[in-house]
């Protein structure tokens, strides 16, 4: 799953709407304190889940254990500084033996497990599970009539009709996408190296532009383009810099065009399984890093960078080992992969497994939900992130999750959306999903600054962001309550959420549209951490008596 931030899709905005997008182009002197996920609503004024406090006061001189929290993302990078010491290791493993030394089915897996990769090497971009169903339904009823389709049939006709048009349709628009941001990035380089020329400087500058005199039309043209620019972006604006940016806007829609959406590409054959087997298992191999461990590598930095190194950030838990699974690629996992990850995960000791991932199509639904019964019968907490498409989840799709087939509900998971650091009316990430009756809380999601791979830091938005945050917290309970059960612990972080009487937010996806915040998740609160731990020592005290 790549980023792209926001400021890139402000330009999309921007220049294909001739307007200013608020929203997405982040004024500097609005952004948070970098570690705000962190602070304290009262103290600090920034709506983070008070993890400092927490630690300073109510956990000040206790004792903890270790929590093992599985990572199921696109790889870690087990190597960075802020990480050190904070990776499980599978200590009955010898490494690079080639043997299976522990018996669990998984060879020299010793700090995880890899579900796309295979001898020969790794799945790196991937297509969506749309265009996976796209193909597969294409080849039954492509040019076949209505009429002509037999009554047993029909159901899976008009799911084709569904697919058939959901597709075309987001095709058409990352190819737009595609072709906006190539052609962006190369008129900024363009325009950037002419006007440096023409006014022989090194950097392009407001004042710098106000000196041009010219009826040259090139040279207007683009002086009118920097300058919108400069405006939407302020006066620090970087025209490398963004060039560079947009790099990243370009290689992910353009991976969208060439792979995701890409009817003829599969790369499942490297994996070396058989794909048509759900339930198969042992497959994969041990390189839990991957080819892009950025996505998965922030992600475990928000839980488990360490606090007693004075570098880098601090993460929310200190007693606490991250378990790398390695199951999501560049466009949508697959739900065997998904499945054999919480398995791992739940045989290998994590008592939490983080998912910051998610689809609209489970065509293999049923081994999930497998899997994830399998989690809960084994007392395993699973925490997933509610998804960025700025819809209400009630509606519609966004897997895996924690509805069975039947219908029935899982009582080990928490679905988290995304909140932002001021209690206003953008309180809520504009990207974030929600629902009244799927998603359980919110947490913080919204310019989170956190590790990212060969020992650097980068702040990401995302409700990929906020469950890390949610499963910090969760592992903080059970490092220090450890008689808690997975159950107690859901239960202590929804009820502990902290509330806002008659709060107004921006409703996700609609700009010119408030609703109470309290009707956007179950409990219509944000984690917090000092909150969730009083409760858990109130609840250990009244046990003792």
């Amino acid at each position: 799953m790549k980023i792209v931030s926001r400021i890139l899709i402000g330009f999309f905005v921007l220049f294909s709407f001739g307007v200013r997008s608020q929203l997405m182009i982040a004024d500097s002197s609005s952004l948070p304190a970098q570690e705000w996920l962190v602070m304290d609503p009262v103290e600090d004024k920034m709506q983070g889940v008070s993890a400092e406090k927490t630690y300073k006061t109510l956990l000040k001189g206790k004792s903890s254990r270790t929590v093992t929290v599985a990572v199921i993302d696109s790889g870690v990078d087990i190597d960075h500084e802020d990480l050190k010491g904070k990776i499980w290791v599978n200590e009955d493993e010898i490494p690079d033996n080639g043997i299976d030394d522990d018996k669990n089915g998984y060879v020299d897996d010793r700090y995880g497990w890899n579900f796309i990769g295979g001898k020969d090497g790794n799945v790196e971009q991937d297509t969506y599970e749309l265009t996976r169903i796209y193909v597969d339904l294409k080849a039954k009823y492509e040019g076949v009539e209505k009429k002509k389709v037999k009554k047993k049939h029909r159901d899976e006709y008009e799911f084709w009709v569904k697919v058939k048009s959901d597709f075309e349709k987001t095709l058409k628009k990352a190819q737009q996408q595609y072709g906006f941001y190539k052609n962006l990035q190369k008129n900024i380089i363009r325009y950037n190296n002419l006007l440096k020329a023409y006014l022989d400087v090194d950097k392009l500058t407001i004042e710098g532009l106000k000196e041009i005199n010219t009826q040259d039309s090139t040279i207007l043209e683009a002086r009118a383009i920097v300058g919108m620019i400069f405006q939407n972006v302020g006066p620090e604006a970087d025209f490398d810099a963004l060039a560079e940016e947009l790099e990243e806007a370009v290689e992910y829609f353009g991976n969208q065009v060439h792979y995701a959406y890409n009817t003829d590409f599969d790369p499942r054959n490297v994996v070396g399984d058989n794909y048509n087997d759900p339930y198969e298992k042992g497959y994969g191999n041990n390189d839990v890093k991957g080819h892009d461990p950025s996505h998965g590598t922030h992600v475990a930095g928000i839980i488990a960078a360490n606090r007693d190194n004075d570098i880098g950030i601090n993460g929310i838990v200190d007693d606490v080992k991250i378990m790398v699974i390695r199951a999501v690629p560049d466009g949508d996992e697959r739900d065997k992969d998904v499945a054999n990850a919480i398995i791992y995960a739940v045989d290998n000791g994590a008592q939490i497994v983080n998912m910051s991932f998610g689809k609209s199509y489970s065509p293999d639904k049923e081994a999930v939900d497998k899997a994830v019964k399998y989690a809960e019968s084994k007392g395993v907490l699973l925490i997933h992130a509610a998804g960025n498409s700025s819809k209400n989840i009630d509606k519609g799709k966004n897997f895996p999750t924690k509805k069975y087939s039947e219908n029935s509900l899982a009582s080990n998971w928490l679905e988290i959306g995304a909140s932002s650091w001021g209690k206003n009316e953008n309180f809520v990430g504009s990207f974030s999903n929600y629902g009244k009756e799927t998603v359980d809380v919110f947490a913080p999601g919204v310019q989170i600054y956190s590790t990212t791979p060969d020992n650097t830091y980068k702040s990401y938005d995302g409700t990929s962001m906020a469950a890390p945050a949610t499963s910090g917290v969760a592992a903080l309970l059970m490092s220090y309550y450890p008689e808690l059960t997975a159950f107690q612990v859901r239960d202590i972080i929804r009820k502990s959420s902290r509330k806002f009487n008659s709060l107004e937010v921006v409703k996700p996806g609609k700009d010119n549209e408030k609703v109470n915040f309290s009707e956007l998740s179950i409990t219509g609160g944000i984690i917090n951490a000092y909150e969730a731990v009083k409760m858990a020592e109130s609840m250990s005290l009244n046990k003792g008596n």
